[in-house]
């Protein structure tokens, strides 16, 4: 086991949304549409990953920022109100900001 204890200083946004599993594809593809078209591009942005659950009950987005002003642009880009409103339509979801603590890669 490979343990990096502190992998970067980037600050990690973790959006868990629970879906009915009829609405979860239409969530993906609005999750997948403004991260590509807006998120991305706001300045401080690193990456994103979308997971689907199993169940089809949940999508999880888990995003890379440089800071705390960085996420906090996003959530006042003007395009978010019309966002999360589309959004709310088809879930629920739970915000967390987190720092990384430690990474695991396998060994050869």
């Amino acid at each position: 086991m490979n343990v990096d204890s502190k992998p970067n200083d980037n600050l990690t946004l973790i959006n868990i949304f629970s879906v009915a599993p009829e609405n979860r594809d239409r969530l993906a593809k609005l999750l997948q549409e403004g991260t590509d078209s807006w998120i991305s591009k706001i300045p401080g942005f690193v990456s994103s990953a979308l997971y689907l659950s199993r169940d089809g009950q949940r999508i999880v987005i888990q995003g890379q920022w440089r800071s705390a002003e960085a996420i906090a642009a996003m959530r006042q880009n003007p395009e978010m109100p019309a966002y999360f409103e589309r959004i709310q339509a088809l879930a629920t979801m739970e915000a967390i900001t987190c720092d990384a603590l430690s990474a695991w890669t396998a060994q050869a």
